[in-house]
């Protein structure tokens, strides 16, 4: 979902529902614009302004939550590239290839600024995942005459292991989680909403104007939602620091 699109949409159909009732009201039959039936509409409309808070309350919780963890994991990822270097620089000039290799693969991987959905470390790119694999394959094939440095080799193999996990984990988490019919459920709260307020409210300019910052508002609002729950795009995003920083370290 482009939160662009999201955006727009939702402030023409806020902005729109609101119009329709205001100007709506002067049409029908004048027992619909006695104030029992305004009072009504206005009891049903607080129904869904209760129902449209909580339920945006818990997007914008959930796309956060998710926001924070791909962070985390996105430091641990690039945190676990150095570590790894580190610990086949200990082993010793043996795994001079296996460097090579892990080199290549984070100067791939590492980009500069902000993500875009093609980047190799968000996708299943054949290169990039060749590139990993390759470490591994090398890590694997280097021969090591003495337990201790058979064991420190052992303890690289794990942290190998812990990489193509969280690159993996980065990748599953690439894409956005908050559902779009929910999406669009929440949107048709808010234009029953917003209809209800122009419904029988005074046609001046201030009005009108109100009416239209409030849909921008509530319309950036979900465009943050949006934003927060693919962290790696979007005006709201994760940055490549991390990587960029692994990739400075292992290159010294």
């Amino acid at each position: 979902m482009d939160p662009t699109i999201v955006f727009i949409t939702t402030l023409v159909c806020l902005f729109g529902s609101a119009m329709v009732g205001l100007l709506l009201f002067e049409f029908v039959p004048p027992h619909h614009r006695s104030e029992e039936t305004r009072n009504v509409i206005r009891l049903i409309a607080n129904i869904f302004v209760v129902m449209t808070s909580l339920v945006m309350g818990l997007m914008i919780n959930t796309a956060k939550n998710r926001f924070d963890g791909i962070n985390r994991d996105l430091h641990a990822y690039a945190t676990n590239l150095i570590l790894l270097d580190r610990s086949l620089v200990d082993i010793g000039p043996e795994t001079m290839v296996v460097r090579e290799r892990l080199r290549a693969y984070v100067a791939r991987a590492a980009v500069q600024g902000s993500f875009t959905s093609s980047d190799p470390l968000l996708v299943s790119d054949v290169t990039s995942e060749q590139l990993l694999t390759a470490v591994g394959a090398a890590l694997r094939s280097i021969s090591l005459s003495d337990d201790q440095r058979v064991a420190m080799r052992t303890d690289a193999q794990q942290q190998y292991r812990k990489i193509l996990e969280l690159r993996w984990a980065l990748i599953e988490q690439a894409d956005g989680s908050i559902p779009l019919l929910l999406l669009v459920m929440v949107i048709c709260w808010l234009v029953l909403i917003f209809g209800s307020f122009g419904y029988g409210a005074p046609r001046n300019a201030t009005v009108i104007l109100s009416l239209l910052l409030a849909a921008a508002m509530i319309a950036a609002a979900l465009d943050l939602i949006l934003d927060l729950d693919a962290p790696f795009t979007g005006s709201i995003s994760i940055s490549s620091a991390p990587l960029q920083r692994a990739l400075a370290e292992i290159q010294r």
